[in-house]
């Protein structure tokens, strides 16, 4: 008891100690990706259920279908914001003045937190009728007063989880864009659409049954389709894809808030992970839960265990307790691993002969992937 509680003080203190340069030699681990800190500020399954058309999308041609890939419309020309107001307040914020990132693609609308199935039928939807986008809406917690939430997925792996969908797909990557919410806050309906269509250009969108939008949530899917068949876009409504797995959340299985109808949800997602059941987590988001954390050698103890800070979590982690069925990943797979969560430690324990090096490094992000 007293080494493990001077193994978890130790730990606590990697994120206050830089580490000094070392003569040592260099890492067994690859270089990875960066991800800063973010703090406060097979084919589909059948069981999901067909959309329903409200006018018919264009498909697009010539895509093959060999091997995956990804498309921007950036390098394409376009009429450039005569409105140089327009400019300084585009839409997108991870696009440039031109704010031609989805031109003429077909934009799947939403928050996308989770990234689960029910987002990934949108994006399925959208690429049916062309190239497909995401544009999610951030900051949303910031303008309207809600209480700091970690990430479901965290920002830098969102591209990994959004390239496993290319199979359902039509072997795209659906890319994704950004809009800050204080932009598009105070827009009615009608000019949240005719920005889509004549600042961004557009071809269509896709949303699901209870998509809300414009000014104190006013518009829904049916006036989304008269809208944009007035400013000429095309309209895809799409069913919700209902929980089928009728678990509990918190010792009973009604509603878990005023907009839960038995759909899947980004709120499901994290009752289930606050639950620690991750057999459903895998099942509502159709993948593996991956949690990602930040790390230096500070924070490497033994030969095949590490002690963390939860302050290293880049995401949201499961509820306090064992996990037995782990993967840890770093780039590539390191092996099978047991992971401790407490309130504010996580320990990772390597199963088999994988040993974790003990070599100098200056960060490293390590991800932990729940069987």
């Amino acid at each position: 008891m007293e080494r493990g509680a001077a193994t978890a003080a130790a730990a606590l203190g990697c994120a206050l100690r830089s580490p000094s340069p070392s003569a040592s030699p260099a890492p067994r681990w690859p270089p990875l990706h960066r991800c800063p800190r973010r703090g406060p500020p097979g084919p589909p399954r059948s069981l999901l259920p067909p959309a329903r058309r409200f006018r018919p999308l264009d498909m697009k041609k010539g895509h093959s279908r060999n091997s995956p890939k990804t498309f921007s419309s950036s390098g394409h020309s376009g009429v450039r914001l005569n409105n140089e107001g327009l400019v300084n307040d585009r839409l997108l914020i991870d696009c440039g003045e031109d704010q031609d990132c989805v031109l003429g693609g077909i934009v799947a609308l939403g928050k996308f937190d989770a990234l689960h199935i029910g987002h990934r039928e949108l994006a399925m939807h959208a690429s049916k009728a062309g190239t497909p986008f995401l544009l999610s809406f951030v900051g949303m917690a910031e303008v309207l007063g809600w209480t700091y939430r970690p990430p479901i997925v965290a920002h830098c792996d969102r591209k990994r989880v959004l390239s496993s969908w290319a199979p359902y797909c039509r072997n795209v990557v659906p890319l994704e864009y950004q809009v800050e919410f204080s932009k598009v806050r105070s827009l009615s309906p009608r000019q949240f659409v005719e920005r889509l269509s004549k600042d961004l250009r557009i071809k269509g969108v896709v949303a699901g049954e209870n998509y809300r939008f414009g000014y104190k949530a006013s518009g829904d899917a049916t006036e989304l389709v008269k809208l944009c068949e007035e400013f000429g876009l095309s309209a895809f409504i799409v069913r919700s894809v209902m929980d089928t797995a009728k678990r509990s959340l918190n010792g009973f299985s009604g509603a878990i808030n005023s907009s839960d109808k038995g759909q899947v949800s980004s709120s499901r997602v994290r009752h289930a992970l606050a639950m620690g059941d991750m057999e459903y987590v895998s099942e509502l988001l159709g993948r593996k839960h991956r949690l990602l954390l930040m790390v230096n050698q500070h924070c490497l103890h033994e030969k095949k265990s590490i002690v963390l800070p939860n302050s290293c979590m880049l995401n949201m982690p499961p509820a306090e307790g064992l996990y037995e069925n782990c993967d840890l990943v770093n780039g590539g797979y390191l092996g099978p691993c047991r992971v401790i969560i407490n309130s504010d430690t996580i320990i990772i324990e390597m199963k088999d002969d994988n040993s974790l090096s003990l070599n100098p490094i200056q960060e490293v992000q390590l991800g932990i992937e729940f069987g």
